[in-house]
């Protein structure tokens, strides 16, 4: 498999939850909120024998030409936007969920309309239950009614070599995906799991929904991970996009 990070920058978060842009050449992280978070917004791309699929949609911004800067990022790495066959979803956080269409109001439109979007349905059903400034639930309306979208409901497995699983752990309906293809596992665990750091050490974040269950599936799925050679994919890390054993 080809696993290409699409990286949209760096930012700090805070508890306003609002993504800041940071510049980690000439930023002081110590000028930022007391408790600002850095992290970085990255979706992915893995070409496998079968589909080009995206992980995650990251925030939605459009660059100084008016396009999509996911679309742009793609087309930098040497794939049009319109070959994309499956996005995948851990879960709608205005992060990775920003560029799952574009546009605005009657002119919003989805980002890749060819291909087949998976998303839990109770996340979907949840985002108007939690509502902003976790979700923007006006920029995702467009999903309720798509062809394209695939509703899925609990744990499963795609076409044979995706299987996904709803941990309910960083989010109340948060999923992960394994893709396994030419003997090769690559795990995608959101923001489950967004941080290399956060894999190897024992603590629990205020920030998500179970923290002690994130806490445990991380070192599960580190332990296994080590034991299979999975490769890592890590959405918020600044350093360390992907990692193999």
């Amino acid at each position: 498999m080809k696993v290409i990070p699409l990286s949209e920058g760096t930012f700090t978060i805070d508890k306003t939850k609002q993504f800041v842009p940071f510049d980690t050449g000439k930023d002081d992280l110590q000028e930022r909120p007391v408790g600002s978070l850095l992290v970085e917004i990255q979706p992915f791309v893995v070409v496998t024998s079968e589909d080009v699929l995206l992980l995650d949609t990251g925030l939605g911004f459009t660059n100084a030409q008016g396009r999509l800067q996911l679309h742009q990022n793609l087309m930098d790495n040497g794939i049009n936007p319109g070959e994309v066959t499956k996005v995948l979803m851990t879960h709608l956080h205005k992060d990775h969920a920003g560029g799952v269409a574009m546009g605005s109001g009657s002119e919003r439109t989805l980002s890749f309309p060819q291909a087949r979007y998976y998303i839990q349905k109770k996340e979907m059903e949840y985002v108007y239950e939690k509502g902003f400034p976790s979700y923007i639930p006006e920029e995702l309306d467009i999903l309720k009614n798509a062809s394209q979208v695939e509703w899925l409901d609990g744990n499963g497995v795609i076409d044979g070599y995706i299987k996904y699983e709803i941990t309910g752990a960083h989010s109340k309906f948060h999923q992960v995906y394994w893709i396994v293809d030419g003997g090769e596992t690559v795990f995608f665990g959101g923001d489950d799991a967004p941080q290399l750091q956060q894999m190897r050490s024992r603590f629990i974040a205020k920030y998500d929904y179970d923290g002690k269950k994130c806490m445990e599936l991380r070192q599960q799925w580190w332990e296994q991970g080590e034991q299979e050679k999975w490769m890592f994919l890590f959405y918020h890390d600044v350093q360390n996009p992907v990692w193999e054993f």
